[in-house]
């Protein structure tokens, strides 16, 4: 008899919701698990009868060739194998009616390859499996508790960066809560889903945003990207700066369009503040980064000066194992060298990507949410005890450090001093102030979730 394996959800709301959530863009993307890197290399149809997509899984796996079937509207689907690692493959999607709730069962029926002696690895197929829906199903019900709580919020969003780490997961993240989006980009539009600009060469065309109800700003150079050098360092003021204000000057000339601009910070505002406990009142800091801050914070007064709601959410170090400063940290402690980064005791404010998201959809939707928002976990941590944490997750030891001349060395003094060794220790006391609910609100269980260490479909 071939496998079968079987995992079952209860979310909270109808069937009929829960089916067209799967249906809508993004979807793919939110239940991609982030430790196991997919690319989709071609794709058409949805999930209606005869889809298909084509994946690539990456080394050994490969590509992976799909077609849908079975659509049934509101209850059920199936994608079964053209193509791919296994001899045989179908995924059955079923959703149970249950009042105003819902039971989704994913029945995996499959034959591992190379006959007996797949078989013989089948406990470990299993074990993948069995980490992947719990994540898959975590996702889907936290998820559906937020569209639930937006309340058939919808309307259109236009967003900058789009194509970056935070980017690509807000409109996945947006799509599949109904919004429709449109992506800034800087070369000839390709669809009604584009907007063209320029920031280096102050264009935008104000007619572009006339249908949109907010504006989410991501683009900016990466600070960590490249050395501080003093080209670089204009190259990080003057993408922040200068494509903040042609947004907030082309908002505020609009007598109609976009009333919320939501444009990112970073807690590097704060400066190097060592032990002192910050929130949104706290003063300014020093240094480079401080001062990129309150640039960029500043470049949005002319969309301030005309009325429009302008939110800054101050990011904190956002976990993603397929980017941002997590990647690098994986692969040094899945060497045994994740160790303190100088003397490991600076203040580290992180934030997972997923509760990042829900905090840039809540700034567009809270009306009371104006000025800067620390997007930040509750529990910032010693970056030592972070340390620990991923290698307790990894089952690694933490144990080797990086000194500080050694990072300086590397990266810069100021780079290595701003970025690595200083330290915010911030309380999102705005969000928390209206009950804000974090997915992730604790350190280790929070890279178990994303790391896959997860199983039998706990949340």
């Amino acid at each position: 008899m071939s496998p079968v394996f079987v995992r079952r959800v209860g979310l909270p709301v109808r069937a009929e919701v829960a089916f067209a959530w799967h249906e809508r863009p993004g979807a793919f993307e939110r239940l991609s698990p982030p430790w196991q890197p997919v690319r989709v290399l071609e794709r058409s149809g949805g999930i209606a009868d005869g889809a298909r997509v084509t994946l690539d899984l990456g080394a050994p796996l490969g590509q992976w060739a799909l077609e849908h079937h079975g659509y049934r509207a509101g209850r059920e689907f199936r994608d079964r194998q053209r193509s791919g690692p296994f001899a045989r493959y179908e995924h059955i999607h079923t959703f149970e009616p249950d009042g105003e709730h819902c039971v989704l069962e994913d029945r995996l029926e499959y034959e591992p390859p190379l006959g007996l002696l797949g078989r013989l690895a089948n406990s470990s197929i299993a074990a993948q499996f069995d980490a992947l829906f719990a994540w898959r199903h975590r996702v889907t019900r936290l998820d559906l508790a937020r569209l639930r709580a937006r309340a058939g919020r919808a309307g259109t969003v236009g967003v900058t960066g789009a194509n970056g780490m935070i980017g690509r997961e807000l409109v996945a993240y947006l799509g599949t809560q109904g919004v429709s989006v449109k992506r800034f980009v800087r070369r000839a539009v390709r669809g009604p889903g584009e907007i063209a600009w320029d920031p280096a060469r102050g264009v935008l065309d104000p007619a572009a945003l006339i249908d949109l109800d907010a504006v989410v700003h991501l683009a900016g150079a990466g600070v960590a990207e490249a050395r501080w050098t003093p080209a670089r360092r204009r190259e990080l003021v003057e993408s922040r700066v200068r494509s903040t204000q042609l947004l907030a000057q082309r908002l505020a000339t609009m007598p109609r369009g976009p009333r919320v601009l939501v444009s990112a910070s970073a807690v590097g505002w704060y400066g190097d503040r060592g032990e002192a406990a910050l929130d949104e009142g706290s003063s300014a800091g020093e240094g480079f980064l401080a001062e990129l801050g309150q640039a960029w914070e500043q470049a949005a007064a002319p969309a301030v000066e005309a009325g429009v709601r302008v939110v800054h959410p101050r990011i904190g170090i956002v976990l993603w194992p397929l980017g941002g400063a997590l990647a690098p940290l994986l692969r040094a402690t899945r060497i045994g060298a994740g160790g303190p980064l100088g003397d490991g005791r600076q203040w580290w404010s992180w934030i997972t990507l997923h509760d990042l998201l829900d905090v840039l959809v809540r700034a567009v939707d809270d009306a009371s949410l104006v000025g800067p928002v620390n997007a930040v976990s509750p529990e910032p941590v010693r970056q030592h005890d972070f340390a620990r944490a991923l290698g307790a997750v990894l089952h690694r030891p933490a144990l080797v450090p990086a000194p500080a001349f050694a990072l300086r060395a590397l990266l810069g003094r100021d780079m290595a001093d701003q970025m690595l060794l200083a330290g915010q220790r911030l309380t999102p006391s705005v969000l928390l102030a209206r009950g804000h609910g974090y997915r992730d609100p604790h350190l280790e269980p929070a890279l178990a979730a994303l790391l896959g260490r997860v199983h039998g479909g706990a949340a």
